[in-house]
């Protein structure tokens, strides 16, 4: 793809590579670049608690993990034939809140280990707009299609962001101190906001980003922003929806992050694991053939001889 290159992103000083330990949260774009960390087969957790756009929400998950505050019933409300928590996504939901339970408490021990065990943590920020619920007075991660007279909207100062950064990172390094932070802002516009109002919380989101930034020197910025309004600028990148990073835009996007933020030690094992992936994918005419047995012979020697590489890897 020949475009016109804006930024050239400046390389990490603590490159990725396949024996880090990976944790991506926060919004669509996070899962994006995780759904591609593990195509390439890195050891990556991504949103154990699904979606989150805002910087309160996340910060409110990380501190119960860190601070083994498990779910209780009490953290549930009954909606729409399903037990939700306001905490976290929609898709985690059950028809039995003891279900639903003891499911986000193993999630939540497992996703501590993970913050323990991580070497980085990617947090993509998505919107400074909030709904905070009336009856509790807590700001939600999602609203659960619950009706909006239950809550009031709000917007995130720069100094409320801010702070909410500044005790993510505090309370992983507590538990992590060597693990390093990489922010982005995701390129997604939220336009149910409105189109000035996305505008509004796109710029509160990047002005406390750097604000926290220029005091964290163990933090890094990736501009998956900036690289699609500015780079990206022209709707044959985005989705049907014209809102979200089509898949051309999404491996553009990977490609600015592998050559900045991923070992180069790495380009010749995720080339074999993309090799490996097409080669399982592909649909032979004849496959009982005797090549085609030789091709499958040939393609699990590869396999092994990755895994003899990296344990972890799993086709």
């Amino acid at each position: 793809m020949q475009l016109h290159t804006i930024f050239s992103v400046k390389a990490d000083a603590h490159p990725i590579n396949y024996q880090s330990n990976l944790v991506l949260l926060g919004s669509c774009f996070a899962q994006n670049m995780g759904e591609k960390f593990s195509y390439f087969q890195f050891k990556a957790s991504i949103n154990p608690f699904g979606i989150i756009f805002n910087p309160i929400s996340l910060k409110k998950i990380i501190e119960r993990a860190v601070n083994n505050q498990m779910f209780t019933p009490a953290d549930f409300f009954f909606h729409n034939e399903r037990w939700q928590c306001f905490e976290l996504h929609s898709e985690l939901c059950h028809h039995q809140a003891e279900e639903l339970l003891n499911e986000l408490n193993l999630i939540l021990k497992q996703f501590k280990t993970d913050l323990q065990n991580a070497s980085h943590i990617v947090i993509t920020l998505g919107t400074a707009w909030v709904y905070r619920h009336l009856t509790s007075q807590q700001i939600v991660a999602n609203c659960h299609k619950v009706p909006q007279t239950a809550f009031h909207k709000e917007l995130l100062s720069v100094e409320q962001i801010k702070q909410s950064l500044s005790e993510i990172t505090e309370l992983v390094r507590n538990l992590n101190p060597k693990v390093r932070f990489v922010f982005t802002i995701s390129p997604v516009r939220h336009l149910k906001d409105g189109f000035v109002q996305n505008q509004q919380s796109k710029a509160h989101l990047i002005s406390a980003l750097h604000e926290f930034l220029a005091t964290d020197a163990n933090s890094s910025y990736f501009p998956a922003y900036e690289i699609m309004m500015d780079e990206l600028r022209d709707y044959r990148f985005y989705a049907d929806d014209l809102l979200h990073p089509n898949a051309l835009a999404i491996e553009y996007i990977w490609q600015k992050w592998t050559v900045s933020h991923i070992n180069s030690d790495c380009y010749a094992t995720m080339n074999e694991v993309d090799s490996i992936r097409k080669a399982i994918a592909h649909k032979p005419f004849h496959p009982n053939s005797e090549g085609h047995q030789r091709f499958l012979s040939q393609l699990q020697i590869r396999i092994q001889n990755l895994q003899s590489q990296f344990d972890f890897i799993s086709f």
